[in-house]
């Protein structure tokens, strides 16, 4: 009877990196079977194995074609290691090299991203690497791939909350100026009537804006090492991110607009709409930051983020109550009907963002969200 012996489980750093499309090479001085079982003891694909004499026989064409398809590297030296790294950029990967020796140091030089060991790694391959790992463990680069690739989404988040917001404002100040203009509006002072004072603005860019934006940097993002890297030259600012900022920004700001036009002829004074038209804005873009949040992963909870939005709309509400604070804001009491057209307009441009993104997401079901092309 013939013994099939178990196959050892993929370890677990291995199986992460090559669900986040990393693929994962072995090269090293070692005889070929030593280094095809080491390889099938943690987890890399060695049906195939190129030898350091295959390498340096290999014209350029050759050697391309190697480095696609082979995952282990036998009996090669300092130069072949080099001349791999060298192939590989030249196919248009990202690569990044471990190494502890001085024999190391080209290669890791040459890398887009050298890896030195920190315990036991020399000098001098510690002087050439751009990082340097202080428990000579494989996991931790992992570890370190899943945060970089988490602070990249959240920066992404950052900048579709900014953006939709800003956008609504920049909307919301150019038509109601134009509008002024044209209508020939003007304050008690005789100035050109805004929709909103410079101090109401400078509160909703430091207040509202800030503290979710600061918040949404502290999101968590399970998923990110199952999705391919992404393409080096790709622009932070991704398709699916345009398509969230510019018709949320737009919706919000043709509503605090609707709200601007019909106040007036409700019969409330410019003080009153004005006011009613800078809680929304203000109140209004701190619920953004939910759909915001969820457009390519589903975040874990963030408590930071809770505080900061249920904190902001308190906040919002308080200074309307508090006499010193509306008058450097340039605000005034509002009556209840007044605040039932705000939360109204607060819930519209929320739910309208939520259908959005949902929307966003049902066409990214088939590709990743980045690469949706609207």
């Amino acid at each position: 009877m013939l013994w099939d012996p178990p196959r050892p489980e993929v370890p677990d750093a291995i199986r992460q990196a090559r669900s986040a499309g990393i693929r994962v090479l072995m090269i090293t001085g070692d005889h070929p079977e030593t280094a095809v079982g080491v390889a099938q003891v943690v987890g890399i694909p060695g049906e195939l194995v190129a030898t350091g004499v295959e390498i340096e026989r290999a014209s350029l064409d050759q050697l391309s074609d190697i480095v696609q398809r082979v995952n282990v590297f036998a009996r090669v030296t300092p130069e072949h290691k080099l001349r791999i790294v060298e192939a590989l950029k030249a196919t248009g990967e990202v690569v990044a090299v471990t190494g502890d020796g001085v024999n190391d140091a080209p290669a890791l030089k040459r890398a887009d991203i050298g890896i030195a060991m920190g315990q036991r790694g020399s000098d001098v391959s510690r002087e050439a690497a751009d990082l340097v790992l202080l428990d000579d463990n494989f996991a931790t680069i992992v570890a370190a791939v899943e945060e970089g690739r988490n602070i990249y989404a959240n920066i992404q988040t950052f900048i579709r909350f900014l953006f939709s917001t800003n956008l609504s404002e920049i909307i919301v100040v150019v038509i109601g100026m134009i509008a002024a203009f044209l209508l020939g509006l003007r304050d008690a002072s005789g100035a050109l009537l805004l929709p909103l004072t410079a101090v109401q603005l400078l509160w909703i860019n430091l207040v509202t804006d800030g503290a979710p934006a600061l918040a949404l940097g502290m999101d968590k993002n399970p998923g990110v090492l199952e999705r391919p890297p992404r393409d080096p030259s790709a622009a932070l600012l991704d398709h699916a991110s345009v398509w969230f900022i510019v018709p949320t920004g737009v919706a919000k700001g043709v509503l605090v607009l609707m709200l601007l036009w019909f106040l007036p002829r409700a019969g409330y004074s410019t003080e009153v709409t004005r006011t009613a038209a800078f809680t929304l804005l203000a109140a209004g873009q701190l619920l953004f930051a939910y759909p915001a949040r969820r457009l390519e992963y589903q975040p874990l909870r963030n408590p930071l983020l809770q505080a900061a939005v249920f904190g902001g709309i308190a906040l919002q509400a308080a200074i309307l109550g508090i006499t010193p604070l509306r008058a450097i804001l340039d605000a005034v009491l509002v009556g209840w009907e007044v605040w039932g057209w705000v939360i109204a307009g607060m819930i519209a441009a929320w739910g309208f963002a939520e259908l959005h993104t949902h929307w966003l997401r049902g066409r990214a079901g088939r590709a990743h969200p980045s690469e949706v092309a609207l």
